[in-house]
C-alpha cells in the first residue's frame, strides 16, 4: 500500500479544481488557452525553492532560435570554466509539447543535480501549437550537438526527460543514432509519452485516477503532430526501430494515462536488445519521483535515479541487468 503522505499529496493534486470552487475537473479542448496554461506552470514553479548547494549559470547555445534560453545547473564548487567537461545530464523538459521552460523546470532539475552530484544542461525548445513537429526535435539536436562541441563526452552524458520530455528524449536517441551522433551513455525517462496516437488502454482505464485534465493528451497530440502522422517514430518513439539504444531507466505511476506508453516502449526496447529497467509503481501518479522529498516513494525513486545517473555518467558500479516488471 502507498504511504499516507503520497495519498494525501495525490488527493490534493487530484482535487485541485475544488480550490477554484469547480465541482468537476477542467477539461481541455480547442478553446483551452495555452498561454494561460504556460503562465500557470510558471507561477507554480515560482513557489519552488532551489535546494542548497546549487549554482545556475546561463548557457548561450549557438543555433537555438531567438528567444530560447538554456542554463547550467551545477553543484556548488563545480568549475565554471569547464562546464561541459566531465559527467553531464542533458535534460529535456516536459509540458505536453505546449509548455515548459528553464524557469519552470529549474527546481526539479536542481533536485536531480543535488542528488546525483552531476551538472545538468537544461535548454528550451520551440513549443506547439506555434511550432509543431519537428521544431522541438530540431532544437534538441542543436542543443546536443552544441554540448558535444563544448567538449562533453557522450560516454559521460545521461539524457533525461519527463512526460513529453521523456518521450522527446527517447525520440532524440533515435535521431542521434540515425544521424550518426555518439549516443549518451544512458537515458532516464519519467512517465514518457511514447505514443501520440493514444492507443494504450491506460488512456481509458486510468482516466479517472490520473491527475492530468481530461482531453489534454488529445489536444497536445494534435498541436504537436500538426500535419504529420503521429505514428512517425520521431513523434511517437514507440513505433521506431529501437535497436542500438543505450541502457534506459523508466519510471511511471500506475495511476497514469501514460502507464501503457511506458510499459509498451520498455517491452519493445527489451525485445530489441536494449537494457531497460522499468518501474511501474502502484498508487503513484505522473512524474512522481520529482515530488521528492514530499513522500517516501518519490524519495526512494529519485535516489535510484540519481544512483543510475552516477553509475553511467561517472562510471560508478556495474550496469544493472534488463528488467521489465511491474511494481
Amino acid at each position: 500500500m502507498s504511504s499516507f503522505q503520497s495519498r494525501l499529496i495525490y488527493f490534493v493534486i487530484r482535487n485541485r479544481h475544488l480550490l477554484k470552487f469547480h465541482l468537476k475537473r477542467d477539461a481541455w479542448d480547442e478553446n483551452t488557452s495555452i498561454p494561460a496554461f504556460r503562465a500557470d506552470c510558471e507561477k507554480g514553479a515560482g513557489r519552488m525553492k532551489l535546494p542548497e548547494g546549487i549554482q545556475i549559470s546561463p548557457a548561450a547555445i549557438q543555433g537555438l532560435p531567438e528567444g530560447l534560453s538554456a542554463e547550467w545547473i551545477r553543484p556548488s564548487g563545480a568549475p565554471k570554466d569547464r562546464l561541459a567537461e566531465g559527467p553531464v545530464i542533458f535534460y529535456v523538459h516536459g509540458g505536453g509539447y505546449v509548455s515548459g521552460s528553464c524557469a519552470d523546470h529549474r527546481g526539479v532539475v536542481a533536485k536531480v543535480v543535488k542528488g546525483s552530484g552531476v551538472s545538468a544542461l537544461l535548454y528550451e525548445y520551440r513549443l506547439a501549437p506555434e511550432h509543431p513537429f519537428p521544431a522541438a526535435l530540431d532544437d534538441t539536436l542543436t542543443a546536443y550537438r552544441w554540448l558535444l562541441a563544448q567538449g562533453a563526452s557522450a560516454a559521460q552524458t545521461v539524457i533525461m526527460g519527463e512526460s513529453a520530455g521523456g518521450g522527446l528524449c527517447l525520440a532524440a536517441l533515435l535521431a542521434f543514432r540515425d544521424g550518426g551522433l555518439p549516443l549518451p551513455a544512458a537515458g532516464v525517462s519519467l512517465s514518457p509519452w511514447t505514443d501520440l496516437t493514444l492507443s494504450g488502454e491506460s488512456y481509458r482505464t486510468r482516466a479517472n485516477a490520473a491527475i492530468d485534465p481530461p482531453g489534454m493528451s488529445e489536444v497536445c497530440s494534435k498541436y504537436y503532430a500538426g500535419d504529420n502522422e503521429p505514428t512517425l517514430p520521431y513523434i511517437s518513439p514507440l513505433y521506431g526501430d529501437l535497436r542500438g539504444l543505450p541502457p534506459l531507466l523508466i519510471y511511471v505511476g500506475d495511476y497514469e494515462t501514460l502507464r501503457d506508453d511506458a510499459v509498451a516502449f520498455a517491452r519493445k526496447a527489451t525485445e530489441a536488445g536494449v537494457k531497460v529497467n522499468l518501474h511501474v509503481v502502484e498508487g503513484m501518479t505522473h512524474c512522481f519521483p520529482l515530488h521528492a522529498p514530499l513522500y517516501p516513494e518519490a524519495t526512494e525513486a529519485l535516489a535510484d535515479i540519481c544512483a543510475f545517473i552516477r553509475r553511467y555518467a561517472c562510471g560508478e558500479g556495474q550496469p544493472a541487468e534488463s528488467s521489465v516488471a511491474l511494481g
